[in-house]
């Protein structure tokens, strides 16, 4: 996936993110931040299941299906392309 866009993001501590292009703002909770995190250094999903399951003491057994709507949530937002 590529992450150009991504990494434009302006993410603060607390999770509001503001996007550059759009102007548009968001906010992530805890989870939502590691996985944007990772994909902003381009980290592959498998490799963020990974991550949030060490970063975290309960994630849940259908993680990767948590992963992928999110990532078709950042595509709707515009911040990602079916290409990648």
């Amino acid at each position: 996936m590529s992450n150009a866009r991504l990494k434009e993001l302006a993410v603060s501590e607390s999770g509001f993110v503001f996007d550059p292009y759009s102007g548009g703002t968001f906010t992530l909770n805890a989870t939502g931040q590691v996985i944007l995190k990772a994909l902003q250094e381009g980290q592959a999903p498998d490799s963020i299941v990974t991550k949030l399951r060490v970063e975290f003491d309960q994630v849940p057994a259908r993680i990767e299906d948590d992963i992928q709507d999110f990532l078709r949530t950042l595509q709707e937002y515009g911040l990602t392309s079916n290409a990648d």
